[in-house]
C-alpha cells in the first residue's frame, strides 16, 4: 500500500485517483441509480397494469351477463392480453358461457387456449378435465381420452377416471368403463353417483 508522509501528498493522491477513476465512478453511480429507478418504474407499471386488467375484467363480466356484445369484447381482451392472468379467467368465463348456450365448439376453443396458457398444475388439470367433457359432448371421444391422459396432477385422478368411464361408455367399451369407474370409486368412496353409474352398467350388461 502506498504511504504518504504529509497531508499534501494525501490530497495529491486523492486528486490523482479521482482524475483517473472519477468518470467511471460517476458513470457507475448513474447506472446504478438508473437501474434502481428503472426497476421501481417497472414494478409500478406492472402493478398499474394488473389493476387496469382487473378493472377491465370486472367490466367484461358484467357485459357478459347483460348482452351478446360482451362476448366479442371479452374475446378481444384475451387477444390483446395473452400473458395476463385475467385473460385466462376471461377464457374460462367464455367457455362456461358457451357451454350454457350449447356452443361446445366455442367452449372447446376457449378451453384449449386456456390449457395452453395455464402455468399452475391444479388450474391446468381443471381446464383439461373440462375440455375432455366438452370434447365428449361433441363425440370427439378419442380426443377426450387423449386430453385426460395429459392431466398430470394426481389430485384429479378420481375425476379423470370418472370422466374416462363416461367416455368409454359412449364408445361402448363397457368392461373398460366399469374398470375406470371402479378405480374412481376406490379413490373417492364418498361419490354416490359413481356407484349409480356402476349399477347402471351392471343392469345394461345383464
Amino acid at each position: 500500500m502506498e504511504s504518504f508522509s504529509t497531508e499534501e501528498q494525501q490530497v495529491e493522491a486523492i486528486k490523482r485517483f479521482w482524475k483517473e477513476n472519477g468518470t467511471a465512478i460517476i458513470l457507475g453511480a448513474v447506472i446504478g441509480l438508473g437501474g434502481l429507478w428503472g426497476w421501481r418504474y417497472y414494478n409500478e407499471q406492472q402493478i398499474a397494469g394488473r389493476e387496469a386488467a382487473s378493472s377491465q375484467y370486472e367490466q367484461l363480466l358484467g357485459k357478459l351477463d347483460s348482452n351478446d356484445k360482451g362476448f366479442t369484447e371479452a374475446a378481444e381482451f384475451i387477444k390483446q392480453n395473452p400473458d395476463n392472468s385475467y385473460a385466462l379467467l376471461t377464457a374460462l368465463q367464455l367457455a362456461k358461457k358457451a357451454v350454457d348456450s350449447k356452443d361446445f365448439a366455442e367452449a372447446q376453443k376457449q378451453l384449449q387456449w386456456a390449457s395452453e396458457h395455464a402455468e399452475n398444475a391444479a388450474v391446468k388439470g381443471t381446464i383439461q378435465i373440462r375440455l375432455a367433457r366438452v370434447q365428449s359432448e361433441q363425440q370427439q371421444l378419442d380426443e377426450a381420452l387423449a386430453t385426460l391422459s395429459t392431466v398430470e396432477s394426481s389430485a384429479f385422478s378420481a375425476t379423470v377416471e370418472e370422466v374416462k368411464g363416461d367416455v368409454l361408455v359412449k364408445q361402448g367399451k363397457i368392461d373398460q368403463a366399469r374398470s375406470a369407474y371402479s378405480q374412481s370409486l376406490e379413490l373417492n368412496a364418498n361419490n354416490p353417483l359413481l356407484q349409480l353409474k356402476l349399477d347402471n352398467l351392471a343392469a345394461t350388461s345383464e
